[in-house]
């Protein structure tokens, strides 16, 4: 899913510059933790917070599980597309420009490239540990009409004009891959609705670019970042992709639940949140509900099936290939040799992938979403993968990386 995008910010220009620093402070409240506050007597005092360590740390190749192991052929392909960018980087070039020369069906040659060129750096999170959460996505197939009608009930849009997204890295570096989205009231900018307010109201009328059979699978879609649409009435599929989102937080329903005790944290699958909903279907607003992001979509053609959605970096996505990341911990763009489970199990899952989109719900240094492609078994791999992992990020021999030791 990707994210980040521009919306028009022409309302935003005709803004005072007062005005907007006074809006752009509302926003920013709205991301402020809650100020540790001292116990009461006789409560146990909080836990002494960890002194973070180096967020990576230089390792070998013979230090990464499975290495050897890896048909590095398969990751090709994700490799040199990412390449086609990172190449206009300084630090990158030498290693991209090399990639060109290989021959991607050596696998030795393959390896001696990435060992001749890169090294491996291991992630770590701001405790000391090594192992973070392994999720999976996905690219769904939905049903869906250009008109409202039958059982095409459930709408999905576009962007609508008046979502503003500032960027604030231009103001201040150190918010690099920060933007905060809103809309003009009056002289202000306010937070955008949340989904609840947005499917209350009737601010999004005339932005429809289908309507879909199933409000559960429109709302897998959102989490998703994009999808394909069959559209029956003309035999077209067509691809839905990320456009933006309306600045709100991500809520994980299955953690929604999970809290209210509908089920266990081990049992909150997509497929399982799906039959909850089948179960209880008046309380399915309530559920949706839960999160307040809401998200926006473009069409786009389908002229290869075969090729992923395009991801933030721009470029279709690799299934099995891909993965989500935390930009501001892992750079968009680069290798990382994943190391984690199949989902529900405990067979080994090692191979190289590389970092080419962002989401909503990936944030933190070691945690990675695994795109695993369109059908079924995608589908199915996706909504039970939840399994811890370990990630070495792959940078250009005598590039060091910020907060690498």
């Amino acid at each position: 899913m990707s994210l980040n995008r521009f919306a028009k910010l022409s309302a935003l220009r005709r803004l005072s510059v007062p005005a907007m620093a006074v809006s752009v402070a509302v926003l920013l409240a709205a991301c402020q933790t809650t100020p540790l506050t001292t116990p009461t007597p006789g409560q146990p005092a909080p836990r002494p917070v960890a002194q973070p360590g180096p967020a990576m740390r230089a390792a070998t190749f013979e230090q990464l599980p499975g290495w050897n192991n890896d048909d590095l052929r398969e990751a090709w392909p994700a490799v040199q597309s990412s390449c086609s960018v990172m190449i206009r980087k300084p630090e990158w070039r030498a290693a991209c420009a090399a990639a060109q020369q290989v021959n991607a069906n050596d696998l030795g040659f393959l390896r001696q490239y990435f060992e001749t060129y890169f090294t491996p750096w291991q992630l770590f999170n701001p405790d000391g540990t090594d192992t973070g959460l392994v999720t999976g996505y996905y690219e769904p197939l939905l049903r869906g009409s250009r008109r409202r009608s039958g059982p095409y009930q459930t709408p999905l849009y576009q962007a609508p004009d008046d979502l503003l997204t500032i960027d604030m890295a231009g103001v201040y570096p150190e918010l690099k891959n920060l933007r905060l989205r809103g809309k003009v009231v009056g002289r202000k900018v306010v937070p955008y609705p949340t989904r609840a307010e947005l499917m209350q109201g009737n601010s999004l009328a005339g932005k429809e670019i289908v309507w879909v059979d199933d409000p559960v699978e429109a709302f897998f879609l959102q989490v998703q970042g994009s999808g394909r649409v069959y559209l029956p009435e003309s035999r077209e599929t067509i691809r839905l992709a990320y456009a933006d989102q309306n600045g709100r937080p991500y809520k994980s329903i299955g953690r929604y639940l999970v809290d209210k005790g509908e089920m266990e944290l081990s049992q909150a699958s997509a497929q399982n949140i799906k039959a909850w909903v089948r179960a209880n279907p008046s309380r399915k607003e309530e559920l949706l509900n839960a999160n307040p992001s809401y998200v926006f979509f473009k069409e786009e053609k389908l002229p290869d099936p075969s090729k992923g959605p395009k991801g933030a970096q721009g470029i279709p996505l690799t299934p099995q290939r891909s993965i989500a990341i935390d930009p501001q911990h892992v750079p968009l763009g680069a290798p990382v040799f994943l190391s984690t489970t199949l989902p529900n199990s405990d067979r080994p899952l090692q191979r190289l992938v590389v970092a080419q989109d962002t989401g909503g719900a990936i944030r933190g240094v070691v945690r990675a979403d695994y795109f695993w492609g369109f059908g079924d078994e995608a589908e199915d791999r996706a909504g039970a993968m939840k399994q811890r992992g370990m990630m070495w990020v792959l940078l250009p021999k005598g590039m060091v990386p910020r907060g690498g030791n």
